[in-house]
């Protein structure tokens, strides 16, 4: 074979570099494609742990949502608790904390020593839950209302001082929920509520309450109690504590028909809540007090 000529040579040269240098192009390609589908399969791992997380929190509530409704509040807070585990800013899961240790609170019985304390102790629990939740999303109705109902809880157990103090600030966070939300119906119950319970302090205690304690009692009728009650059961018409609420406002009126009608209809309502048997129980006997008014 003769030897290649110095054209052929230059020529086969020039076609090893051309090879070559696609070669390393061929390489830096595939290296980059190497490090994309790195970057990608990392986003993505990133993106199946937040569904991951997603998918828990969701199943953490429903399984919250279901032990509230099986009136076995305090197998939800632990689940709820969960939640704030992962996420400590999670809006339902806190003002759901707030609602359990309520009715949590509202299911220690009314006897022994430190009841009072123990009552207490969880509608405490829940005014900082709702706090916290207010401060997260400051507009929504349900994180006013859980935090009214809360201190409105607490109030009950709490020092003449303090329900004083307490009175102005439960007001306050109601009107926030109605503001919010016009079809809030448990926001239109407690304002009537609050509106009795204000009324019936009569002028010789707050004259005193004045003086003993330097706060104004803030002003409350029976006839706005029984306005907020009726949209609250015009919103509601199954719960059984609003239409036993309006009937005791009527009462307060003297206004013994409609009362009389409301209770009568507790019976044959659904039990939705926790104390929902006992509310039955208190129409009962109430309606039997006023029977022949």
């Amino acid at each position: 074979m003769l030897p290649l000529t110095r054209t052929a040579n230059h020529r086969r040269y020039e076609l090893m570099i051309t090879i070559l240098r696609f070669c390393s192009g061929v390489a830096f390609l595939a290296a980059s494609l190497s490090l994309g589908t790195a970057e990608n399969s990392a986003s993505q791992s990133l993106e199946l742990g937040c569904c991951a997380q997603d998918a828990e929190i969701a199943r953490w509530h429903k399984n919250a949502d279901r032990l509230y409704g099986q009136f076995k509040a305090r197998e939800a807070i632990k689940e709820l608790q969960k939640i704030l585990e992962v996420d400590e800013r999670n809006f339902d899961a806190l003002i759901k904390l707030a609602r359990a240790h309520i009715d949590v609170g509202d299911m220690i019985p009314e006897s022994g020593a430190d009841w009072k304390e123990r009552k207490l102790k969880q509608y405490r629990v829940a005014e900082d839950y709702a706090r916290r939740a207010v401060k997260i999303n400051d507009n929504s109705s349900w994180g006013h209302f859980w935090l009214a109902a809360a201190l409105g809880n607490a109030a009950m157990m709490s020092s003449t001082a303090r329900q004083l103090e307490l009175a102005n600030q439960i007001r306050v966070q109601i009107e926030k929920a109605i503001a919010l939300d016009p079809n809030n119906g448990l926001a239109y119950h407690a304002y009537g509520v609050w509106h009795r319970k204000v009324a019936e302090i009569g002028a010789a205690k707050r004259a005193l309450a004045s003086v003993l304690y330097s706060q104004s009692v803030p002003a409350g009728s029976v006839e706005k109690s029984i306005e907020f009650l009726k949209r609250a059961v015009e919103l509601n018409p199954t719960v059984i504590v609003s239409r036993l609420e309006l009937a005791r406002s009527y009462i307060a009126r003297e206004e013994w028909p409609p009362a009389r009608a409301l209770l009568r209809s507790i019976p044959d309502l659904p039990i939705q809540f926790s104390d929902d048997s006992k509310h039955k129980r208190q129409a009962a006997l109430l309606l039997a007090e006023i029977r022949d008014r």
